[in-house]
């Protein structure tokens, strides 16, 4: 697995994000049985920048969380079967390696929802990667069942990785 990481803006977290991002990622590529190795995109960045992400690719002008830019599109979440034979394109021509998409964070909201919810910095960090990871692998939260699918699959990702809810 490759994960890339890139972090912009002054708000720092108390936290190894690396560390954290590293261990969460391969959690999910665990849970979802992905076949291949993969190759990932992180973004640490402030309000700010997600505002205007999330404002020029959803038409939504306020920040928000995290973000998440699937490269990959699926006929069933999770089902990696058809990217080996069909999709030459879904693999980085270098290493190989499946290349699932883009995650961006705003450290500053994962400050602020820490303090909302009661938890650590490192678990709301470890939980927002876990939410993207599956929407990287298809999974989406539009209707009821779909969310609660989701949020099935998240807490047994974050349960894997022990990071509680304190």
């Amino acid at each position: 697995m490759s994960l890339y990481i890139e972090e912009e803006g002054s708000c720092i977290l108390p936290l190894e994000a690396k560390e954290t991002a590293e261990l969460v990622v391969q959690a999910a590529l665990d849970y979802v049985d992905c076949p291949y190795e993969a190759e990932i995109n992180l973004l640490l960045t402030m309000d700010r920048e997600i505002q205007e992400m999330n404002r020029m690719f959803r038409n939504v002008d306020k920040p928000t969380d995290v973000l998440s830019f699937p490269m990959l599109e699926y006929e069933e979440p999770g089902d990696f079967s058809r990217f080996e034979a069909c999709m030459e394109d879904a693999f980085h021509p270098e290493s190989g390696e499946l290349i699932l998409g883009d995650i961006v964070i705003s450290k500053e909201k994962v400050l602020a929802q820490a303090e909302a919810y009661g938890h650590s910095p490192r678990r709301e960090f470890a939980f927002l990667i876990a939410h993207s990871m599956l929407h990287l692998f298809g999974y989406d939260h539009m209707e009821a069942d779909e969310r609660a699918q989701m949020e099935e699959k998240q807490r047994e990702i974050m349960e894997k990785v022990q990071i509680p809810r304190e």
